[in-house]
């Protein structure tokens, strides 16, 4: 986990980075969850015993990250729903800045995604949800 970091922090264009347990990687570039999204979407099995890597994890990725079947996460930041997701779940996990909440990219206020699965605790609920959120915001993602 430890060369995962290493790379999240190599440059600021990485938001995020994924490994499959076969040693795969994938590099999210898109702010948000949006690319983690994708993943669990287009390969679901991707992250099935794998690593996750991110700037910044809240509770709509960590229940995306356990849907996919992470096996150990680090976050720089975390939300507390998120780390409570992911504890619930027994996966794994460091990070170094806990939070109560993610706050939004406009700075006001809760992170959408965040507050949209906050009373979620079904897996495919939320990747259904998240995915509906995500569809007419696409173009500004």
């Amino acid at each position: 986990m430890e060369d995962l970091i290493q790379q999240l922090h190599s440059s600021p264009a990485i938001h995020g980075l994924a490994r499959s347990a076969d040693g795969q990687m994938r590099e999210f570039h898109r702010k948000g969850v949006v690319d983690l999204y994708d993943l669990i979407t287009d390969e679901p099995s991707f992250l099935t015993g794998g690593q996750l890597a991110d700037r910044i994890i809240g509770r709509g990725a960590a229940l995306l990250a356990v849907k996919g079947g992470v096996a150990s996460v680090h976050a720089d930041l975390i939300s507390e729903p998120a780390l409570q997701v992911l504890t619930d779940a027994q996966v794994p996990l460091t990070y170094d800045r806990l939070v109560p909440h993610i706050i939004n990219w406009t700075g006001d206020g809760m992170c959408l995604v965040e507050a949209l699965t906050l009373d979620i605790n079904d897996l495919d609920e939320a990747h259904r949800l998240i995915g509906e959120f995500l569809q007419p915001r696409r173009a500004t993602l």
